[in-house]
């Protein structure tokens, strides 16, 4: 299953100076923090965040979404919310710039409460990263330097400072046209494509007879790589001639017979393990491909 990123665990990998701040309601409010680049890591886990981060990006590199790429050569300034997974790969040379992360009860106040979602560089399908000239580079990195200060200022009401410096880069961000270039066509259909294989494969093996399949139809998927079903199919039909399906039963049935060659565990809990509803389910689906049935595949092993 596609994995989500706490914000403990993202304390935990990333080398930042002021890791010992790190509280899920450190503000009062929400979470709030902002770190310097030069530390970051040359290639993230395509994942899931349960935080949002907006990230003035200097140096070359490659941000990866389910279904595109987009290359950034110059200046940016990069929007991650909870609902768009993606990861960062860097390109050659050095890294600068700075990030900021928080969560919604940081920004959020109760009368305002629909403001990260209807924010258009944060929705799922839209564009987040908005390029940069000269001007909007300074005035964004000043911005940036000023939200750092701000975190070391011993300020009694610095936090609501900084909900006023967090909402100054959102709308000057809205007031630069966001020209983004996307990879489209093959290298769309490849990137969604390794994206289905790896959610897939991460689900085998079954070690406990505890673990369930969470992830069995097309439609799971593709809601978790956050792309339509019928986008899924047609760039995994497209790169590997195979249909969606015929990839999902495929490594069932061979996760199947390594259930039944090497537990002990009854048909039954198999079954119910591969996300079968019933027995004879899986027996239909086992007979259909093997064109013989789990009993008779497991003495055959005996």
């Amino acid at each position: 299953m596609l994995s989500t990123e706490t914000l403990e665990e993202f304390y935990r990998r990333h080398p930042v100076d002021n890791q010992k701040v790190f509280a899920e309601n450190n503000t009062g409010q929400g979470h709030f923090n902002v770190f310097l680049r030069k530390p970051c890591f040359p290639k993230t886990p395509f994942s899931r965040r349960d935080f949002y981060k907006i990230a003035l990006v200097i140096g070359n590199g490659k941000m990866h979404y389910a279904d595109r790429y987009v290359d950034i050569d110059r200046p940016a300034l990069v929007f991650s919310s909870p609902s768009v997974p993606s990861s960062w790969e860097s390109g050659p040379g050095p890294q600068e710039g700075c990030f900021c992360l928080f969560t919604q009860a940081f920004i959020e106040s109760h009368e305002h409460r629909s403001t990260l979602q209807d924010f258009p560089l944060f929705k799922a399908g839209g564009n987040h990263i908005v390029f940069l000239n000269e001007a909007q580079l300074a005035f964004l990195s000043a911005t940036l330097g000023r939200m750092m200060e701000e975190m070391d200022s011993d300020y009694a009401h610095k936090y609501d400072l900084l909900r006023s410096y967090l909402r100054i880069l959102m709308h000057e961000a809205l007031k630069i046209a966001p020209v983004t270039v996307y990879e489209t066509n093959t290298s769309a259909a490849a990137r969604i494509t390794t994206s289905f294989l790896e959610l897939l494969e991460r689900q085998f093996p079954i070690d406990t007879s505890g673990q369930f399949l969470k992830l069995k139809t097309a439609n799971d998927f593709a809601k978790n790589l956050s792309v339509h079903t019928n986008h899924l199919n047609r760039s995994v039909k497209e790169i590997t001639g195979k249909t969606t399906t015929q990839h999902i039963s495929e490594r069932v049935l061979k996760e199947a017979h390594a259930l039944l060659k090497h537990t002990d565990w009854s048909i039954a809990q198999i079954a119910n393990i591969l996300g079968f509803e019933e027995p004879a389910y899986f027996a239909n689906f086992f007979k259909k491909y093997t064109g013989s049935s789990p009993v008779m595949a497991r003495l055959a092993n005996a």
